[in-house]
C-alpha cells in the first residue's frame, strides 16, 4: 500500500482513517517552501527584537514577563519539559500516530513560524516507527493540548519514552538508533508543538472510526433480528421516510430494505399474521439509526474541518510580516462532536440491546424462551442480554456531555476551556462497549433464526450467519459462552460482518456524507 500523503488542509476523513488504521504517511513536499516562509517571518521578527507572544515572551498568565534573546532557545526547551505533566494510561500507539501526522498537516500550512528542519524530524517519527510515549490524562481542551502534545515534543528532544516495533525505550536511545538527533528548538517552536487540538481531535478520530464500523454492523444484526423474530419490513417501505424527509432516516430505511430482501423467512408471514405492529426496537429502526446517522455525519463533518485546520497560537502571516494571537487553540467544535458521537454510540448499544431482550423473551418474539430448546435445564442466552444490558448502561453514564464543564486555569488566564480530551478520550471505549453489545445481538438473531430452519433469510444475511457459524456453532446445550461471545465480537471490530453482508448495501459515515 503507497504512503498517504498528508496534503495540509486538504485531507479527507478516508486519508486520516488510513493513518489510524496503519497506512503509512509522509507530507506533501510542496508543503516545504511554504514552511520556510513562515519560519523566515519568525526569525525576522527575533531580529527586530519586538515583543510577540510566545517568541520571546513567557507563556499564559506570565505573557508580559520579555525574554532575552540569548534565553530563547531555553525558553523554548522549558516550555516543553514544564508541561510535559501529564498522568494515566500511554495513548495507544494509533491514536498518537494519528496526533503526530495531523500536527504535520497544520504545520505544513505555513502559520506557525516552524523550521523546516522541526516538521522533517516529526515526519522521521512517522516514516520510522517511532511512537512517543503519551499519557492519556492531563489536558482541557485549551489552550490546546497542552500536556499531551508536551510529551510528543520532549520525545523530539530525546526526552522521554518512545515505542519502536513493540518495545518501549527512552527517546534519546531510540532516535540514535533510527539516525535521528534530538531537535534543538528555536524560537516559537516548542509552543507552536505544543498548542493545538490535534490530542482531542485524534482520539475523536479515532472514536468516529470505530463508532461507524460498529453503526454499520448494528443494521446488519437488526435486521437479522428483524427476521429472527418475524418482523415486519412494512415499515422500511421508503414512502413512509420521504414523507418525513431525514436523509439518514431514508439511508437507513434502504439498507434494512436491503439487507432483508429475498428472505424466506420474511416471506412465510406476509399474509394471515395475527400481529399487527411490532416492538419500536423493530419498527423504529430508521428512525433512531436514521438520527444516529445524522448525528454521526455531522460530527464527522466538524471533525474533517478540525483536522484540515490550524490550531495553534500564536499564527504567523508571512505575506504581511504579522504574528497574530488569537484563540484557535480552544477545542469546542472537537468537544461538541465528540459529545455528538458519544450519544449516538449509546443510542446503538441501547437498540441492540433492546433487540436482544425482545429476542430472548418467549412472550414477545414467540421463540423459545432464552432461545434454548430445553428452557429450565439450559439457561441459554439469559446472561449474555444481561451483560448487554449492563454494557448499556455503562455507555449511558460516559454519555454525559463534557463540553457543558469548564474549570478556568492557568490563573483564570484560560478561563473557559472545552474538555474536548475529556470528550473525545471517552469514544474509543463507548465504541467497545456497543461492539460487544452487538456482538451478543448476532449471537441471538442467528441463534433466533436457527428455530425457522428450514426456512432462510436473505442472501446477505445468510452470508453473515454463514461467517458467524465457521466459529460458533449453534447453542442445542449450555457452554461456557464467553468464547462465543469473544468471536462474535471480534466479527464485529473487525468489519467482517460488514463484508459478509455488503459494504454497498450500507451508508458509510466517513465517506461522501451527506
Amino acid at each position: 500500500m503507497a504512503d498517504t500523503l498528508i496534503r495540509p488542509g486538504a485531507m479527507t476523513l478516508a486519508g486520516w482513517r488510513t493513518i489510524y488504521r496503519g497506512g503509512g504517511c509522509r507530507l506533501d513536499p510542496a508543503a516545504g517552501p511554504v514552511v520556510a516562509r513562515s519560519a523566515e517571518t519568525i526569525a525576522a521578527v527575533v531580529a527586530r527584537g519586538e515583543p510577540v507572544y510566545g517568541v520571546n515572551t513567557g507563556f499564559g498568565k506570565l505573557a508580559g514577563v520579555r525574554i532575552a534573546a540569548a534565553d530563547l532557545e531555553t525558553l523554548q526547551r522549558n516550555l516543553v519539559l514544564s508541561h510535559a505533566a501529564g498522568v494515566g494510561e500511554p495513548v495507544p500507539v494509533p491514536v498518537v500516530r494519528l496526533m503526530v501526522a495531523l500536527k504535520l498537516g497544520s504545520l505544513g500550512q505555513g502559520a506557525s513560524g516552524v523550521r523546516p528542519e522541526t516538521v522533517a524530524l516529526l515526519e522521521a517519527l512517522l516514516a520510522k516507527g517511532l511512537t512517543p510515549v503519551v499519557p492519556s490524562q492531563g489536558s482541557c481542551g485549551a489552550s490546546g493540548d497542552l500536556a499531551p502534545l508536551a510529551h510528543m515534543t520532549a520525545a523530539m528532544l530525546g526526552v522521554g519514552r518512545m515505542v519502536v516495533a513493540g518495545r518501549t525505550v527512552p527517546s534519546g536511545e531510540a532516535l540514535a538508533a533510527a539516525g535521528l538527533a534530538p531537535v534543538v528548538l528555536g524560537p516559537k517552536e516548542g509552543l507552536a508543538l505544543l498548542n493545538g487540538t490535534q490530542f482531542s481531535t485524534a482520539y475523536a478520530l479515532a472514536g468516529l472510526f470505530e463508532a461507524e464500523v460498529v453503526f454499520r454492523t448494528a443494521l446488519v444484526t437488526g435486521a437479522l433480528s428483524t427476521d429472527a423474530a418475524r418482523g415486519s419490513d412494512a415499515p422500511f417501505d421508503e414512502r413512509i421516510h420521504l414523507l418525513r424527509r431525514h436523509p439518514g432516516q431514508v439511508r437507513v430505511a434502504a439498507a434494512l430494505r436491503g439487507l432483508m430482501a429475498g428472505s424466506a423467512i420474511r416471506s412465510s408471514h406476509l399474509v394471515n399474521d395475527d400481529r399487527v405492529q411490532d416492538p419500536y426496537c423493530l419498527r423504529c429502526q430508521p428512525q433512531v439509526m436514521g438520527a444516529v446517522l445524522d448525528l454521526f455525519g455531522h460530527a464527522a463533518g466538524v471533525l474533517e474541518t478540525e483536522a484540515n485546520g490550524v490550531s495553534d497560537n500564536p499564527l504567523v502571516f508571512p505575506d504581511t510580516g504579522e504574528v497574530l494571537s488569537g484563540g484557535n487553540f480552544h477545542a469546542e467544535p472537537v468537544a461538541f462532536a465528540a459529545d455528538q458521537l458519544a450519544v449516538g454510540l449509546c443510542e446503538v448499544g441501547s437498540l441492540a440491546e433492546r433487540r436482544v431482550a425482545m429476542l430472548v423473551d418467549h412472550d414477545l418474539s414467540g421463540l423459545p424462551a432464552f432461545l434454548t430448546p430445553n428452557p429450565g435445564l439450559n439457561s441459554g442466552f439469559m446472561i449474555p442480554q444481561v451483560t448487554a444490558a449492563a454494557l448499556v448502561a455503562e455507555n449511558k453514564t460516559r454519555a454525559y456531555p463534557a463540553s457543558v464543564d469548564s474549570i478556568p486555569t492557568s490563573a483564570n488566564q484560560e478561563d473557559h476551556v472545552s474538555m474536548a480530551a475529556h470528550a473525545a478520550r471517552r469514544l474509543v471505549p463507548m465504541a467497545e462497549n456497543a461492539a460487544a453489545v452487538v456482538g451478543i445481538e448476532l449471537l441471538t438473531a442467528a441463534q433466533g433464526c436457527d428455530f425457522h430452519a428450514p426456512l432462510t433469510s436473505s442472501p446477505p444475511l445468510e452470508r453473515v450467519r454463514a461467517v458467524l457459524r465457521e466459529v460458533v456453532p449453534h447453542l442445542a446445550d449450555d457452554r461456557h459462552l464467553h468464547p462465543d461471545i469473544e468471536a462474535a465480537i471480534g466479527l464485529v471490530r473487525s468489519g467482517t460482518v460488514i463484508d459478509a453482508a455488503g459494504p454497498e448495501l450500507l451508508p458509510a459515515i466517513t465517506e461522501g456524507w451527506p
